[in-house]
């Protein structure tokens, strides 16, 4: 292809440079999976020095200089300067493979004083198509263990809530109209368990991310990979928290990427969660005077650069706009889990991109709803009653004794003339009737007894 300059202070090389000169986007490949590079490339050092595949003084230079990049996830160090290139690449992830080889070879060659070749020597007994999905797993896997602990910080927020509010009854609603009453602590019950469900989800789907292609080299057939080689390096990359396994077939795990799929369909599935939660907050938070202001939001910044003393509810709004990215990264995933061609997909990189960018808006949304909203939610149980007092759809309760087409008229009247259900009731001789005792009546309508029926 012949010859091509690359900037005296680069740690890259050739290959990573004629990659550079086609960005696309200015956005570069995502930090997690050059970490989770840098780990494979040392495994795979210390494995190829035990098959004789390279010698040791190489391997520990090698595993030194991947080192100094993997370091790179406590917050200092790590090169990542030098991996310059966008995640618009070819698909396979080759050019950031290589990328990550060149840069290894370097550092390795100055720790070493001789020649470590990019190719030969830190991708030995590797291919691209086995080595770059494997690190985008890797990467999706760790990030997924990360959104646990956000999710369950954020329900436990929530069930103290629950806890905090389970006697403050409330007027439910359905089709965004009066219900029967529920309490605060119900629905936030309620929020919890979606958030938790999303926990579980996410421990079904990580043993299928869990699962690597690392072994399978350029086709899935494992040439140039000595026998043994994958199970030893994923042994190494193993943990307690991410038990990583070898593809069961490398076939599948060549040419598709529907382990990534799954796991970003979950990541669609908690956003619909969060987005259901926080829209409820928003609109139990409207007001303060012509909403439904059962809630009181933190007050976290002015609201308006027009209207003085406006505050909105940031938080959720926040919120909602990441779970519209996230469901539209799921879109992008799908369609890029869908271009595989026979022995490789091609898509990988963008894949790797909006999976990861899901996963952290949740981990981030995660915590600022549970920290910076939720935790500070504050109401006043004696409105919230009078309101649920006030509501024509207490009635229902009433239906075993008048039947449903009394207890419709009794609603219908209670609206018309501004008088109180059971005002009417007596008015329009129910109890005179003997169909229900007024003890009957005052207990049928403790609007926070019809939020535990089975204890009556």
């Amino acid at each position: 292809m012949g010859e091509v300059q690359v900037p005296a202070d680069a740690l890259w090389g050739a290959q990573t440079e004629r990659a550079r000169t086609h960005a696309m986007s200015g956005e570069r490949v995502p930090r997690e999976v050059i970490i989770a590079l840098a780990r494979i490339k040392s495994a795979a050092a210390a494995v190829n020095a035990e098959l004789g595949v390279i010698d040791a003084d190489m391997a520990r230079a090698i595993q030194d200089a991947a080192r100094e990049i993997s370091v790179g996830e406590l917050g200092d160090g790590g090169h990542f300067e030098h991996f310059p290139l966008d995640v618009f690449q070819t698909g396979s992830g080759t050019s950031t493979n290589m990328n990550a080889n060149e840069v290894i070879a370097t550092l390795a060659s100055r720790r070493l004083d001789r020649p470590v070749h990019p190719n030969d020597h830190v991708n030995a007994s590797q291919s691209s198509n086995d080595v770059f999905p494997s690190a985008v797993h890797m990467a999706a896997a760790r990030t997924l263990v990360v959104l646990t602990r956000a999710l369950d910080h954020l329900a436990c927020a929530l069930e103290d809530k629950a806890a905090e509010f389970a006697d403050v009854v409330k007027s439910g609603r359905t089709h965004l109209m009066d219900a029967v009453p529920v309490t605060l602590g119900q629905e936030f019950s309620g929020y919890a368990a979606a958030v938790r469900h999303g926990i579980d989800r996410i421990s079904r789907v990580l043993p299928e991310v869990c699962e690597l292609p690392l072994g399978g080299t350029a086709v899935g057939t494992g040439l140039n990979a000595p026998p043994g080689f994958a199970a030893a390096v994923i042994t190494r990359l193993s943990s307690d928290a991410l038990p990583f396994t070898e593809a069961t077939n490398h076939f599948e795990a060549a040419g598709g990427r529907d382990a990534l799929a799954s796991a970003s369909g979950v990541l669609r599935t908690i956003a619909i969660s969060f987005n259901k939660i926080a829209n409820d907050l928003r609109l139990m938070g409207s007001g303060p005077r012509t909403g439904l202001a059962e809630i009181a939001i933190p007050e976290l910044q002015p609201g308006s650069s027009i209207m003085p003393g406006k505050v909105n509810p940031v938080i959720p709004e926040m919120v909602c706009q990441a779970c519209a990215q996230v469901i539209g990264n799921d879109v992008t995933v799908g369609f890029a889990g869908a271009a595989g061609n026979f022995e490789l997909n091609v898509m990988v990189p963008v894949i790797a991109r909006n999976l990861l960018s899901s996963a952290n808006l949740l981990i981030t949304g995660a915590l600022l709803l549970a920290d910076r909203c939720v935790a500070g939610i504050r109401t006043d149980p004696a409105r919230l009653r009078r309101l649920a007092e006030s509501s024509p759809a207490i009635v229902t309760a009433l239906n075993p004794f008048i039947g449903y087409e009394a207890a419709a008229a009794v609603a219908h009247e209670a609206l018309e003339t501004g008088e109180t259900i059971k005002q009417v009731v007596i008015a329009r001789g129910h109890v005179q009737r003997g169909e229900i005792t007024v003890e009957q009546l005052d207990a049928a309508l403790d609007v926070l007894a019809m939020t535990r029926p089975g204890d009556r």
